[in-house]
């Protein structure tokens, strides 16, 4: 996605990578370790971000593993506005072979704003088990909160109006870019 001036980067590809680093940290630290850890990307860009942070926790603590550990979570049944916005097609749900009962469930999104999705996240959870806890890491959280729900890690907090578009630009996701842009900010396009 090319730069317009009504487009600012306000994350760059390196910025990504030391943020999923620093919430990878946080995430051990607050955990305790690795042990009865899972990590579940929200689709779409949640879930390659969910692979890198596997990638980046494995680092950190070689008990980890991305391959067991790593899954992602559809949501679009558990969406409230399933009468009202454009049809999706669902994505598949994979659950790693530890199951998620009784674990630490970290749920990962790229984008935080009204908590809509992570509601619908938390729902279409409640469906394959029951974690002993439920975390939430986000690349952004750029507020204006409809429900009462926060990130335990957050990549950047970023205030925006309304009438703003947040983007994390990922190559895994967006054809447009051949490599990790970064996050962008979109004016007039919320």
């Amino acid at each position: 996605m090319a730069q317009t001036p009504e487009t600012s980067q306000v994350m760059s590809a390196s910025d990504l990578d030391r943020a999923l680093t620093r919430i990878a940290h946080e995430i051990v630290e607050s955990h305790r370790g690795v042990e009865g850890l899972v990590l579940l990307g929200i689709p779409r860009r949640g879930v390659p971000l969910a692979r890198r942070l596997g990638e980046r926790l494995a680092r950190i603590d070689p008990r980890f593993s991305p391959e067991d550990a790593v899954g992602s979570l559809d949501i679009t049944l558990h969406r409230d506005d399933l009468r009202t916005a454009a049809a999706r097609t669902p994505e598949p749900t994979r659950v790693p072979s530890t199951g998620v009962d009784g674990t630490t469930v970290v749920l990962v999104d790229d984008v935080l704003y009204s908590g809509r999705t992570v509601r619908a996240a938390l729902d279409a959870l409640s469906a394959l088990g029951r974690p002993a806890t439920v975390r939430l890491a986000v690349m952004v959280d750029r507020g204006h909160r409809e429900l009462p729900i926060r990130a335990d890690h957050v990549g950047k907090n970023l205030p925006t109006s309304r009438d703003e578009r947040v983007s994390v630009v990922l190559s895994a996701v967006d054809e447009v870019a051949a490599e990790d842009e970064g996050v962008l900010i979109e004016r007039g396009r919320a």
